[in-house]
């Protein structure tokens, strides 16, 4: 939609307010979103994660001399404990691991589909989706990988047992812990749902009633039990014995299709993990069915355009960088899915002179029409997530991002287990033509089979300079993950950002479909909004999203630097 002359389209002054009112009513501003905190230091070790408690303990680990896959391990049962909203045990994810040595490893622990699962399983009679099928209860449930992930990684990678690194959590989870404002705001989000169940109501309002307040203590005494079983027993413990036949016992008393097999033959996958070049800098993240594909497409199209020279935010950098967005998620949607039953074409996607051919039809001025790129096939994606980042003092760097998809996933938990389970069903393509939660448009590869991943967005990611790590990154957040892994990245190769500067700077999201470009408070200046109204985008302010838990190490003094996202105030950056 064009505009003549000087005259300011009605929204930009509708960006003006909102951008404004937004910041109020989230508690941020100016500062808090242009990194006003300096980002932590250390020499031997550190850990970003989405939570104060899970840090601490992930740096205990390192100090204790255990390398960043312990840490790693340590954090992922830290967080099942101390954000039972997005950290988990009943969820799934990706592992990225770059040792020391230069080995560069890829831990699939996404969720499966139940054997029992048809692709029209979330239809009714007349074909139609049925509202809230794949979202809430067990029907909604995936097979969760993340204790089977978890395990292979610290069997095979580090160095400490599992009594070792799971004693932490279980503490935490025995004896409690008292509860921040930033803890407080996870769980008010889930208060009205933890009424509807007295076993969720028992562990998460107080005396199975009332709200947590800031400075109580939140005590998890079943979820303590479940992760004793673990430790002790393993992963038999969950895939095999009590912990999955209680999972499957509550499924098939509430309308689910869980079975013991599912559990039994869950397996997790280790690859390659994706890589390209930007700039003189390495970018490894993930392969399909994750996010690192459409990361990487995107910096190959940024490539060819001087970022810097055109200014952070600038109306000319944001059309170069909104077109090669739109081109990599018509790609991501059109062709990715799980590599067990969809042929992935990343070789073509991840060819430079893909990207060249792309930036040839990229116009100079004008936006591009998102609808000739895009199939009509639509799929949910989960924006509930959480990622951390470890460095260890050896030179091993850990970027995990797992989930259990929205918040409090499927708002289940089976029996005593203490745990909720995930509604990663929702992330597979429901039905052809019908808009999702996030408008995110999906094709034909993502559909629901039995035993198959859903398609992630998760983009855990280590970005190395001549084989030494030099960003460790990832986010929550849905389809908006890897266009804010992008802009952690550009911001420091581009824009000479620290770490803290990288992931606090407001974000811009734009995925083609629906055709809004979604900007955080004071992400841009009004004048830019007009201009890119001019070209023919439509810009919209939101409010924030995402949680880039981000290390850096500096190549020439060797030293780690961490910041927590202020988006997320219950999360510390941990140094020593």
């Amino acid at each position: 939609m064009a505009v003549a002359g000087s005259v300011y389209h009605p929204l930009t002054y509708l960006y003006r307010i909102l951008s404004w009112v937004g910041c109020k009513s989230s508690n941020c501003n100016k500062t808090t979103l242009q990194a006003s905190v300096p980002p932590v230091s250390g020499k031997n070790g550190i850990v970003v994660t989405t939570q104060h408690n899970a840090s601490e303990i992930g740096l205990q680990i390192l100090k204790q001399k255990g390398n960043a896959v312990d840490a790693a391990v340590a954090v992922g049962y830290a967080l099942a404990v101390s954000d039972p909203c997005c950290g988990n045990i009943g969820g799934g994810g990706f592992m990225l691991i770059h040792l020391a040595n230069g080995k560069n490893i890829f831990i699939n622990f996404r969720e499966k589909a139940a054997l029992k699962a048809t692709k029209n399983m979330y239809l009714d009679k007349q074909g139609k989706v049925i509202s809230g099928l794949s979202t809430k209860g067990y029907l909604a449930v995936g097979v969760p990988g993340t204790v089977k992930g978890l395990d292979e990684a610290l069997s095979q990678y580090g160095t400490m047992t599992r009594q070792q690194v799971m004693t932490p959590a279980i503490k935490l989870a025995a004896e409690g812990f008292v509860l921040q404002e930033g803890d407080i705001k996870i769980l008010k989000a889930g208060t009205a749902q933890f009424k509807n169940q007295s076993n969720v109501a028992s562990i998460f309002l107080k005396n199975g009633k009332n709200p947590y307040q800031v400075g109580d203590r939140l005590v998890q005494k079943n979820l303590a039990q479940t992760l004793k079983l673990i430790s002790n027993q393993g992963t038999d413990a969950f895939y095999k014995k009590a912990i999955a036949q209680k999972i499957v016992k509550a499924s098939r008393e509430n309308g689910g299709i869980l079975t013991a097999d599912d559990f039994s033959k869950y397996a997790i996958a280790q690859t390659q993990p994706v890589r390209c070049s930007y700039r003189g800098y390495e970018v490894i993240s993930a392969p399909p069915p994750g996010g690192g594909t459409t990361l990487c497409e995107m910096l190959n199209i940024l490539e060819g355009y001087q970022l810097k020279q055109l200014g952070w935010h600038s109306q000319d950098s944001l059309h170069f960088m909104l077109s090669s967005i739109l081109y990599a998620y018509a790609d991501r949607n059109k062709y990715l899915g799980d590599p067990d039953f969809v042929k992935n074409p990343v070789a073509r996607l991840l060819s430079k002179d893909y990207a060249a051919s792309i930036r040839s039809q990229i116009p100079k001025q004008q936006a591009i029409s998102p609808k000739p790129l895009y199939s009509d096939i639509t799929s949910h994606e989960g924006t509930n997530t959480t990622h951390y980042s470890i460095v260890d003092r050896y030179g091993n760097a850990v970027a995990v991002t797992y989930t259990i998809n929205s918040y409090f996933g499927a708002k289940v938990i089976a029996g005593n287990t203490g745990f909720f389970l995930n509604n990663e069903m929702d992330d597979f393509t429901s039905k052809p033509g019908v808009a999702n939660n996030f408008g995110l448009v999906q094709g034909n590869a993502n559909i629901i089979e039995p035993g198959k991943r859903p398609l992630s967005s998760m983009s855990p990611t280590i970005v190395t300079k001549n084989g030494k790590v030099f960003i460790v990154t990832g986010s929550p957040g849905g389809s908006t993950i890897t266009t804010t892994v992008l802009q952690v990245i550009t911001n420091v190769i581009d824009y000479d950002m620290n770490i803290s500067e990288a992931i606090n700077a407001p974000r811009i999201h734009y995925q083609g479909l629906p055709n809004v470009v979604l900007t955080e408070p004071y992400s841009l200046k009004s004048s830019a909004v007009q201009k890119l109204w001019e070209r023919g985008y439509r810009v919209a302010p939101f409010l924030t999203w995402g949680a880039a838990e981000s290390i850096l190490v500096d190549p020439k003094t060797k030293v780690l630097y961490g910041a927590n996202d202020s988006r997320k105030s219950a999360g510390k950056a941990a140094a020593y």
